[in-house]
């Protein structure tokens, strides 16, 4: 069984995820946008052993931390895609920036729509969902019937469109043609704020309900 150790990290108010397979407690550490010590110290807690480092996509809130824990954990980071490139060699800027330290990050594999990434005996399906960054992908495991969605979809809203490489069409579509049909009864772990699920979603979402997108079941 896949389970999942949510993390607050940053100003930012980020949600870092530790994926973790419950036969093996072998881990991944998705979005270590910064607070490394804390992520390293719950994985420890919960005596769970790092094989890769994912990210959804290259922003510094998401994306911040990677390079240092990858080296610390001696892990390879796998993600986003490779359209968001261009955002994660410009992260030590982004940080001079926001006054946060942080590294450019090459991450060991580009990941693209259809791969799968295996954590102990467990596989997430990679969904590539452009909108909030063109590189911006999701994590999703059929087994728990859990999401790992970054800055697509929130309880609530959706991610911003106006930074670079942005786009608004872009990321609905995303949402309609890529997590929908994954189907209602899906919990998903967002970039920020509280989880929920695609049917509250669905239901209330202002932005990409069904009622406002004209879907008709």
């Amino acid at each position: 069984m896949l389970k999942a150790l949510v993390q607050t990290v940053t100003p930012f108010e980020q949600n870092a995820s530790i994926l973790y397979c419950s036969e093996t407690k072998k881990c991944a550490i998705v979005d270590p946008g910064g607070d490394i010590d804390i992520l390293l110290e719950l994985s420890k807690k919960h005596d769970l052993i790092p094989e890769k480092i994912l990210l959804t996509h290259g922003h510094i809130d998401h994306a911040g931390g990677a390079t240092e824990i990858a080296e610390i954990l001696n892990v390879e980071i796998h993600g986003p895609h490779t359209d968001d490139k261009f955002l994660l060699d410009s992260l030590q800027e982004q940080g001079t920036m926001f006054g946060m330290n942080s590294r450019n990050c090459n991450p060991d594999l580009w990941l693209s729509e259809g791969d799968i990434v295996k954590i102990g005996q467990e596989e997430l399906d990679v969904y590539l969902c452009p909108g909030h960054t063109p590189g911006h992908v999701i994590f999703y495991n059929k087994n728990s019937k859990l999401a790992i969605v970054g800055d697509v979809l929130f309880n609530g809203s959706i991610g911003r469109t106006d930074l670079p490489g942005g786009n608004f069409e872009d990321l609905i579509d995303s949402v309609k043609n890529k997590l929908w049909p994954l189907g209602n009864d899906i919990d998903f772990i967002p970039g920020h704020g509280p989880m929920s699920n695609f049917q509250a979603e669905r239901l209330y979402n202002p932005f990409v309900s069904d009622s406002v997108l004209n879907i008709r079941k």
